[in-house]
C-alpha cells in the first residue's frame, strides 16, 4: 500500500508505514501513574507503579525498535507499560529522533542525553541511582548497547546496572552471516529491510543497497580486522544446520565505502567495539529469535560479552521471529513466544 501510494505521489512510502506503525496513546492505567515530559530536549514518557514501595526501585531507559525510521512511544505503549507493572520498575520510553529526515547520530544522541539526564535524576521517581538499566528491541537494541558502551567508561555518574538488548541489530559488515541466509524472507524483518534500514540511518537513502547486501562496501583489511569479532566461525554450529554457505564478497568498491564507512563506528555497530569498552560493560540481558535475521548479531555479542568476562543472561526463542516481543498482545491476539520473550526481561529485572 505504501509503494502505490508513493507512486500516485499522496505521500512516501517511509510516511505510509510510518503512520500505520505509530500506535497510540492508551488511557489511563490503574496501576501505573503515566506522564510526559521533556527530558532536555527529549520526550519521554514516564511509567510508574503506584502501589508503594518498601525503597527505591529499579528505573528502566527503554528505546523503541522499527529500524531508527518507524515507531514511537506510542507503539511501545503496551510492552513498557507491561515492564512497569510486572517488574515493579520505573520505566522511561523515550521517543528519539528518527531516520531519514535526523541522520545518525540523531537518534544515538537522544538517547544518550536522555539516560544522562535520568541517572542524574533518579531522586525525582523514586530510583535507586545503582539499579538503572538501559533496555531496547531491534534498533533500540542497537542503541541501549551504544549507550552503555559510552557510559561504560565514564566516572562523573553511577554505573549502568544493566544492559537487556531484544535481538538488537549490532553490526553493518555482513549481511550474510547464517541467520541472515536462513532467514533473508522471514517476517517480519527480510534481510534486504535490515540494510535498508542501516543506510536509511547513516545516509538518509538505499541507494548502495545491493553492494552492502553482496559486502562490496568494506575494505579487505577492514574486514579481515575485525573478522575475530563479525564471523560466522564464531556462530555455533547449531545455528548452521538450517542451511549456510560461506559467501564470497563480491569485489571492493572505494566509492561505496566512502558513503558508508561510519559503519566501522562502535556507536553505530556496538560489536565493533575494542575489548578496552567491552570488558567494562554491566551485566547483560541478550534476547534472541531462530527465525531471525538479527539472530547472528546477538550470538557474536554473547561471545565478546563472555570472553571479556561480561556476566551474560541468553533467553533464546526457538520458535521466535523478530518482532515477536511486541505482538505479545496485539489486537486481540496473544503470541506465546512474545508473551514468554517479555516475560524473560521482567523476570531478569526482579533478579537483580
Amino acid at each position: 500500500q505504501g509503494k502505490i501510494l508513493e507512486k500516485m505521489g499522496v505521500c512516501s512510502k517511509i510516511a505510509f508505514t510510518r503512520y500505520v506503525r505509530s500506535g497510540r496513546k492508551l488511557g489511563p492505567d490503574p496501576q501505573l501513574l503515566l506522564g510526559d515530559a521533556l527530558f532536555g530536549r527529549v520526550p519521554v514518557r514516564v511509567y510508574r507503579p503506584r502501589a508503594p514501595s518498601a525503597g527505591l526501585r529499579a528505573g528502566a531507559i527503554f528505546f523503541h525498535g522499527g529500524g531508527w525510521l518507524y515507531c514511537s512511544i506510542d507503539s511501545h505503549e503496551k510492552m513498557c507499560r507491561y515492564i512497569a507493572r510486572e517488574s515493579g520498575s520505573v520505566v522511561v520510553s523515550v521517543g528519539y529522533r528518527l531516520a531519514p529526515e535526523h541522520k545518525y547520530p540523531a537518534a544515538y544522541e537522544d538517547c544518550l542525553n536522555a539516560t544522562i539526564h535520568f541517572m542524574k535524576n533518579t531522586e525525582h521517581y523514586g530510583v535507586d541511582p545503582a539499579n538503572v538499566i538501559v533496555c531496547g528491541d531491534s534498533a533500540g537494541g542497537n542503541l541501549a548497547a551504544a549507550v552503555s558502551q559510552t557510559l561504560a567508561g565514564r566516572s562523573d555518574l553511577p554505573k549502568l546496572r544493566a544492559q537487556i538488548l531484544i535481538y538488537p541489530g549490532l553490526q553493518a559488515l555482513d549481511f550474510n552471516l547464517p541467520s541472515y541466509q536462513q532467514n533473508r524472507g522471514v517476517p517480519l524483518l527480510f534481510r534486504e529491510h535490515a540494510a535498508f534500514f542501516a543506510l536509511q540511518y547513516i545516509n538518509g537513502d538505499a541507494s548502495h543497497l545491493e553492494e552492502v547486501l553482496e559486502g562490496s562496501h568494506i575494505p579487505l583489511d577492514i574486514k579481515l580486522n575485525y573478522r575475530k569479532w563479525v564471523s560466522p566461525d564464531n556462530i555455533p554450529e547449531k545455528f548452521k544446520v538450517r542451511g549456510y554457505k560461506p559467501h564470497k564478497a563480491h569485489e571492493f568498491k572505494a566509492e561505496v565505502y566512502e558513503t558508508v564507512k561510519r559503519f566501522c563506528e562502535p556507536n553505530l555497530c556496538p560489536l565493533l567495539a575494542e575489548d578496552a569498552i567491552v570488558h567494562q560493560l554491566p551485566e547483560s540481558f541478550i534476547l534472541t529469535c531462530e527465525y531471525d535475521v538479527l539472530r547472528d548479531d546477538g550470538l557474536l555479542y554473547k561471545k565478546r560479552l563472555e570472553d571479556n568476562g561480561v556476566r551474560v543472561t541468553w533467553y533464546h526463542l526457538e520458535d521466535g521471529f523478530h518482532g515477536v516481543i511486541s505482538l505479545f498482545d496485539y489486537c486481540g491476539f496473544s503470541f506465546p513466544a512474545g508473551k514468554m520473550g517479555l516475560d524473560s526481561v521482567v523476570k531478569f529485572i526482579k533478579g537483580l
